[in-house]
């Protein structure tokens, strides 16, 4: 679009080209418009005039959400249990309900033409890195994770330490304890008691755990724990986080979630308690974005196939129930399939999957 000071410019122009004895239509070749153009930009008088497109008035797509649609979205949006919820998690789980209101793009555009699109939540986009490639998940209990990490005191200076492990196929927290102070027999015992909970001696193949380079990860103890568990363990580069990468995240959404106390934990109980209540509602209550937007839990379980169904099959519902607000397929919700710990080529990953009925990630 040509604003109307370029225009009044490009017109004088060609004038001057024109009375200077150019030919008209060279002179708008020239200029990069067509002559039919400068005819329509004036007007009886001479002048020209600007662009008439953003005054248009434009008839209302039939498909167009009402007001009363619009209200809607807007009501369910601002429900208490999705005011820190951004629309690509709202939409999966209205449909784990049975309700299908408008897609993730129309609950945006309707909270930006309401000045409700601000990022809800404190964290900042995240550094993108090229990782090494390793070790890769199809299925619970082959790859886990695991790392430490501080959690404030009220007291300045002193800190309790979170230990967690988490399973790299599913997403889900497998072991945490909360200490503190940070020790090997800590994690020693958060190694046994996690191998205990998750029945690894019935497996013909143990798990994978990686970790970072940190002292108390490769201390004696440790490995002579996951010596007789069987147990592999991996770990990090030096000084290169995005190793650990999922390990990370899962620090990162602790942190920033609204009960995560700023000024610190007051005493060891008070952590714990925290911990029994984010371990629960990331397992349980946490739609996943990695996962296609299931829970950790149900994922462990292989429930996502049949829930993934289900949302499939809502979508297609809704899709021939008001066809002309589908522009093409509906969302994928195929389930996730085989998961790398870190970016690997598409040509490895379907070596792992392939012979079931998982999706590939892309590298």
């Amino acid at each position: 679009m040509i604003g109307l000071e370029d225009r009044q410019a490009l017109a004088r122009d060609i004038h001057a080209a024109h009375v200077a004895g150019a030919r008209l239509m060279l002179a708008c070749e020239m200029a990069g418009i067509e002559l039919r153009t400068l005819q329509r930009w004036k007007v009886v008088d001479g002048g020209i005039r600007p662009d008439g497109r953003p005054l248009a008035v434009r008839a209302i797509p039939k498909h167009a959400l009402s007001e009363a649609e619009q209200a809607q979205l807007l009501a369910v949006a601002n429900e208490p249990r999705f005011a820190a919820v951004p629309p690509a998690r709202i939409v999966p789980m209205l449909a784990d309900e049975g309700i299908y209101l408008a897609s993730e793009s129309t609950f945006s555009r309707v909270l930006k033409a309401h000045g409700q699109t601000t990022h809800r939540g404190r964290a900042k986009a995240p550094k993108q890195r090229r990782p090494p490639s390793t070790h890769i998940a199809t299925e619970p209990r082959q790859v886990w994770c695991w790392d430490m990490t501080y959690l404030p005191a009220k007291v300045q200076g002193h800190w309790f330490h979170l230990y967690l492990i988490l399973d790299l196929y599913s997403r889900k927290i497998v072991g945490w304890e909360v200490h503190d102070s940070d020790h090997a027999d800590h994690a020693a015992h958060l190694v046994r008691r996690t191998a205990l909970a998750e029945g690894i001696a019935a497996l013909s193949s143990k798990p994978v755990l990686h970790g970072d380079n940190g002292s108390t990860l490769k201390a004696t103890t440790v490995l002579a724990m996951l010596n007789w568990l069987g147990v592999k363990p991996s770990y990090s580069r030096p000084r290169v986080s995005n190793d650990n990468a999922y390990a990370e995240s899962l620090f990162r959404t602790a942190k920033y979630r609204p009960e995560f106390p700023a000024k610190g934990f007051a005493q060891l109980d008070d952590a714990r308690a925290w911990a029994v209540s984010f371990v629960h509602w990331y397992n349980v209550e946490h739609r996943h974005s990695g996962i296609r937007y299931v829970s950790p839990a149900q994922r462990h379980a292989g429930e996502d196939v049949r829930i993934l169904a289900d949302r499939h099959a809502l979508y297609a519902s809704a899709r021939d129930l008001n066809p002309a607000r589908w522009s093409g397929n509906t969302r994928n919700w195929m389930p996730v399939g085989a998961v790398t710990l870190n970016p690997e080529r598409d040509c490895i990953v379907k070596a792992y999957s392939e012979g079931k009925l998982i999706q590939p990630l892309a590298a």
